[in-house]
């Protein structure tokens, strides 16, 4: 056994302290800060020492690592005084905990960038799985039914955290999942249990299959995983269908004739495997339609309309400018959309005729399942919803010309664009009286 795994078991076995939570009630930070103080202020050396410390514990003479594991522990503890449920506390410690423990352990045996990654995930669902449901009965919180989604979502969360931070910041990360998982879990997930574990099925199938054709990096492929997982759950699977065909055919389109673009200088990085500042920018305003979708108690009523419109528009212009951008750029004689003069390709703001083709193609490839998915979605709506998507797409490309690289990145330009795309939708609805 190495150094990295025995000093992971020793902080699982801190973090199974949290299962105590229900008979300690709000004295639950107690053993929690007690060992944070031991560690920062104590513990110097010796065995214990040894057990705990990180490479960079040694030169202080401190155990840094543990002292903020268990103070970050405190935090989320201190919060179950005020309602935090106590086995989405014991759930989001012991997944952290279990799941850097899987990570480790799997890392010693594969230098497979995937590997560490899907330890980390599958062994945080387990340990918070487990316990949430070994803490449920003796608490009133979390329905048993919802342990399973929650801890998918906080393995899938840590795990994306983890690889935008740094090892020592993962005081960070538990307080970041166990606040994310408690938002969720307010929404009141209603969802049957097989329901979720197909959900659950399902997202890891289609992460791995993104990752195996190379449409996403590691990062990208666990941040299409969340964003899945989330929508089937939340929002259903005619839902999931809209975001699937983005994340299909957009990723597939960075392959198409990918070396002539990246002769052109067109391409995208990493052979054309999204990562996940690139998912995020054009997925969050989804999500966040997604979220409150959930959050509204009667989905026959108007804010539920808003959601989904404002969720349609969003992925139609993701879409939409994702195809423009991909297919696009292989064509000569591209022209700056503010001024109409010929630029170089790769030029942002840069647009084709052959690329707002293809862009008008993408926002009616959502449009059009839309209309077939929902019941309540017209012809009229439908088409709302791609000239949403057109609009975004739209101004994706003014905003390139206008701001990118200079104030803004690409993917806060990106975010921006489904922000439009959604409003354009949303309002055009509202004044057609459609919700």
């Amino acid at each position: 056994m190495t150094g990295g795994v025995r000093r992971a078991g020793a902080f699982a076995f801190v973090g199974s302290l949290s299962l105590a939570a229900p008979l300690l009630g709000p004295a639950s930070f107690v053993p929690f800060a007690a060992i944070g103080l031991l560690a920062a202020l104590v513990i110097d050396g010796g065995p214990l020492f040894d057990l705990f410390a990180r490479p960079g514990d040694h030169e202080d003479r401190t155990l840094y690592g543990l002292a903020g594991f268990s103070l970050a522990a405190t935090g989320l503890a201190l919060l179950v005084i005020v309602g935090f449920p106590p086995e989405l506390f014991a759930g989001t410690v012991c997944l952290l905990a279990g799941g850097n423990l899987a990570q480790q352990a799997v890392a010693t045996r594969s230098g497979r960038d995937l590997a560490p990654t899907a330890g980390f995930v599958t062994g945080g669902f387990l340990a918070g799985t487990a316990a949430q449901l070994f803490v449920t009965p003796f608490s009133l919180g979390v329905a048993p039914e919802s342990a399973a989604f929650l801890a998918a979502c906080g393995a899938l969360i840590g795990s994306l955290l983890r690889t935008v931070l740094y090892q020592r910041d993962d005081p960070l990360v538990l307080l970041s999942v166990g606040l994310v998982l408690w938002v969720i879990a307010d929404l009141g997930i209603e969802t049957a249990p097989t329901e979720i574990a197909v959900a659950i099925a399902v997202t890891a199938l289609l992460g791995y299959v993104s990752y195996a054709l190379g449409t996403a990096s590691v990062p990208g492929m666990v941040t299409g995983m969340l964003l899945a997982l989330v929508t089937i759950v939340l929002g259903g699977y005619a839902w999931f269908v809209l975001l699937i065909a983005f994340f299909a055919i957009g990723g597939l389109s960075a392959k198409f004739r990918y070396d002539r673009k990246l002769d052109r200088g067109v391409a995208e990085d990493n052979d054309g495997a999204r990562g996940s500042g690139n998912v995020l920018g054009n997925s969050a305003v989804a999500l966040v339609a997604v979220l409150g979708y959930a959050a509204t108690p009667d989905p026959l009523s108007m804010p539920a309309g808003l959601f989904f419109f404002a969720f349609a528009g969003s992925v139609a212009t993701a879409m939409a400018d994702t195809l423009s951008s991909e297919i696009g750029g292989v064509y000569d004689d591209p022209r700056l959309i503010t001024t109409g003069k010929r630029v170089a390709p790769g030029t942002d703001g840069a647009i084709t005729w052959q690329g707002e083709l293809a862009g008008l193609a993408g926002a009616l490839a959502v449009a059009g399942p839309a209309l077939v998915l929902f019941e309540t979605i017209s012809v009229f709506g439908a088409v709302l919803i791609a000239v949403g998507g057109v609009a975004g797409m739209t101004a994706d490309s003014l905003l390139g010309a206008t701001v990118e690289n200079r104030w803004l990145d690409n993917q806060g330009v990106n975010f921006l664009a489904t922000l439009v795309g959604a409003a354009v939708a949303v309002g055009l609805a509202a004044l057609a009286g459609l919700f």
